[in-house]
């Protein structure tokens, strides 16, 4: 079954224990899922937190943030270090939290766009592949599937496309270690959506985010969400689809991503209007807990 979720990034970053009320107003809406972005550990009661998604019968995913920092394919050693981690933390959290999955960039640091030789693009997949094989280990050990989102070419010079991404996976060739895919960043990368999920298929495709093609609201650009639907019934997706946009975006994430403008009236607006979209276009299968 499908479930749908929001991400913190919707209201906030980052995402901290004084911003708990999302929850009530998660749920109120109609979300299953509170997707968290993971900026930074330890600004998360992550006791509390369970706690009171228990109580709105809520469930959590967990996501993460890339910086140059936490980059396992850097040329600085201590950066990758630093990068595996900040992923074995986020690994930990998500067992904690009862999250299946653990799911971002996990290859490259975002924003990391350069034209580098063969041979030093190379080394950073070497390096990059080497410390997925352990995070596959550690994943596995904690019941956690980390997935591996390709982004668009503007904001990573590594993994863009589905196909990359599965090249990737399968040269780590490990079970914990699977695909996200974020269809904002396959409509500028993907020549068609639905046939790249066909492609990535229900034994590699792990998790959903939502997003339209502007990062806007669900259902006011212009993805063709019906065949993107029937690309995920085909292959008998039972994850989440999350919306993943950006209503308050810190300095460090908007340089990231490139936001520049409000991408709607309120981040209320368009949490709201999204589930009711996906709701509507979902609402062959019923809504159920992740």
């Amino acid at each position: 079954m499908i479930s749908l979720g929001a991400s913190t990034f919707i209201w906030v970053s980052p995402f901290q224990t004084a911003d708990f009320n999302l929850l009530a107003k998660v749920k109120q809406i109609g979300y299953d899922i509170l997707e968290v972005a993971v900026e930074q550990t330890d600004l998360i009661d992550w006791v509390q937190l369970k706690e009171q998604a228990q109580e709105q019968n809520l469930k959590i995913t967990i996501s993460g943030a890339f910086g140059p920092d936490r980059d396992i394919s850097s040329d600085q050693a201590a950066f990758r270090e630093n990068g595996k981690r900040y992923i074995t933390d986020c690994i930990k959290i998500a067992a904690q939290m009862d999250s299946p999955i653990f799911t971002g960039p996990v290859y490259s640091a975002v924003g990391k766009t350069r034209y580098v030789t063969p041979e030093q693009k190379k080394q950073e997949r070497a390096w990059c592949v080497a410390n997925l094989k352990e995070v596959g280990q550690i994943a596995a050990d904690y019941n956690v599937v980390v997935g591996v989102e390709p982004l668009n070419r503007f904001e990573t010079d590594m993994i863009n496309t589905a196909e990359q991404a599965l090249a990737l996976v399968q040269e780590v060739n490990h079970p914990n270690i699977k695909i996200s895919l974020d269809t904002f960043h396959s409509n500028i990368e993907e020549k068609n959506i639905p046939a790249t999920i066909r492609a990535i298929g229900k034994d590699w495709l792990c998790h959903v985010q939502g997003n339209e093609s502007d990062r806007g609201t669900p259902g006011t650009g212009h993805l063709d969400w019906v065949d993107i639907k029937e690309a995920l019934y085909e292959i008998n997706y039972e994850g989440a689809v999350v919306i993943e946009t950006f209503g308050a975006p810190s300095k460090e994430l908007a340089k990231a991503a490139c936001i520049w403008r409000p991408l709607a009236n309120s981040p209320d607006e368009l949490a709201t209007e999204g589930w009711q979209f996906l709701k509507q276009l979902f609402k062959e299968v019923p809504v159920t807990s992740y």
